[in-house]
């Protein structure tokens, strides 16, 4: 598996490429990605539509089979200030595969920033869709959340 930039988007093959992606972007930002989590209904389902405000730092994941809405790490905390948008792939499908990667402090299991990769399981788009820096303490309770 390997991402395939095709003009100014990458494209992957599977869910695992979201990965490789966070890491590319995350560089650029500064904050390498350290950890991460896939996003898997309870329902036992990977595709999902996303609502979204990075500005706020929330997001809420959507199931594309049961419907079940659950906001991704933190997010419950600050839904009550976000101005949630839905997120689209410029193929025009609204649901994704979703994983998150952290940043963490040195030397710390405490979390610096969060990226919020999706992939367009129909035309294999790979993407960071939101990023925002995040003090959440204990990354693998912030990843159980995802």
């Amino acid at each position: 598996m390997a991402l395939k930039k095709r003009g100014k988007h990458q494209y992957g093959d599977s869910q695992e490429d979201i990965r490789e992606e966070i890491l590319r972007y995350s560089r650029q930002n500064g904050y390498d990605a350290e950890h991460f989590a896939d996003a898997v209904c309870k329902c036992g389902r990977r595709q999902f539509s996303v609502l979204l405000d990075d500005n706020e730092g929330a997001a809420i994941r959507i199931c594309a089979l049961c419907k079940h809405e659950h906001p991704i790490a933190d997010s419950q905390e600050y839904l009550d200030g976000a101005e949630l948008g839905e997120c689209a792939c410029p193929c025009g499908h609204e649901t994704f595969e979703v994983t998150v990667g952290v940043a963490l402090y040195v030397e710390s299991e405490d979390v610096r920033w969060l990226y919020l990769g999706f992939r367009c399981p129909t035309c294999g788009l790979t993407a960071v869709y939101g990023d925002w820096k995040n003090e959440f303490k204990g990354y693998r309770e912030l990843l159980a959340r995802v």
